[in-house]
C-alpha cells in the first residue's frame, strides 16, 4: 500500500488516467494507441479484481482498436 492506496486502487487510477488522456488526441491513430494502453491497463485491473465485465468490456474496445489501427485504407 503506498499512500494508503492499495496496488489494485494503482492500476485503476492509471488505466482511467490513460483512456482520459487518449480522449484529448486530435490524432486519430494516436488516440487509438494511448487508448489501447488504457483498455490493457483496465484489463490488468478487471483481473486484478477478478471482474469478468470490465475485462470483456476492455478487451472487446482494444480488439476494435487494433483493428482500425491495422486495417488498410
Amino acid at each position: 500500500m503506498f499512500l494508503g492506496v492499495s496496488f489494485t486502487e494503482w492500476v485503476g487510477y492509471l488505466a482511467s488516467f490513460g483512456v482520459l488522456v487518449s480522449f484529448l488526441m486530435k490524432d486519430m491513430r494516436t488516440l487509438r494507441i494511448v487508448n489501447s494502453i488504457g483498455c490493457a491497463t483496465f484489463v490488468l485491473y478487471g483481473i486484478l479484481l477478478g471482474s469478468i465485465p470490465i475485462i470483456i468490456t476492455n478487451v472487446a474496445i482494444l480488439v476494435i482498436n487494433i483493428y482500425f489501427l491495422t486495417k488498410k485504407n
